[in-house]
């Protein structure tokens, strides 16, 4: 597993909301898939209204994401 940090924007209302997210995935597919996962549980936002900017593979302890720290932890 590795750390991936995302960023992008998701469709919030009638306005584009830019987020940061520092995740926990096996390649960058699944980087992805929990990505569009994520906001369309937490924001009910549909998977086309949900842009990727950049998606990047990062040091762990880099992170400050508690799933991140958590998943890493020695």
């Amino acid at each position: 597993m590795k750390a991936y940090r995302a960023k992008g924007t998701f469709r919030n209302g009638k306005h584009d909301q830019a987020y940061t997210l520092d995740i926990v995935a096996s390649d960058e597919e699944d980087a992805k898939h929990r990505i569009y996962s994520n906001f369309g549980s937490r924001h009910n936002a549909s998977r086309r209204f949900i842009q990727i900017d950049s998606l990047e593979s990062i040091n762990p302890a880099d992170s400050t994401a508690p799933a991140v720290i958590a998943h890493f932890r020695e």
